[in-house]
């Protein structure tokens, strides 16, 4: 399941379900525009796990759940807490995220 949040409910989304993966993304950056479309195609190959797009200047407390300090920021929460991220603009990267967090 791909979604991009309209508000600053992160919280919820991660207490729901058991893993969540997240992108921590800015209207104006640009590896975070390169990386969406790759961000949606590991959602639809997931589709029983929450892929969330979160802005990032936008939901502050939704952000405070990481650490970012760089965008894209790439997040895995399993079981309501934080298990892994990775700063990158590499697919191959964020698959290895997905698949510890399934794994």
């Amino acid at each position: 399941m791909f979604q991009e949040i309209e508000k600053d409910n992160l919280t919820e989304i991660i207490a729901e379900n058991e893993i969540v993966v997240v992108q921590y993304a800015a209207s104006w950056c640009g590896n975070c525009r390169i990386m969406k479309p790759k961000f949606k195609m590991l959602a639809n190959q997931h589709e029983n796990i929450p892929f969330i797009i979160v802005d990032a200047e936008q939901f502050p407390n939704s952000r405070k759940l990481a650490k970012v300090d760089n965008l894209p920021t790439f997040a895995t929460f399993k079981n309501g807490a934080l298990l892994n991220q990775s700063q990158t603009n590499k697919a191959e990267v964020l698959a290895e995220l997905v698949q510890e967090a399934i794994q």
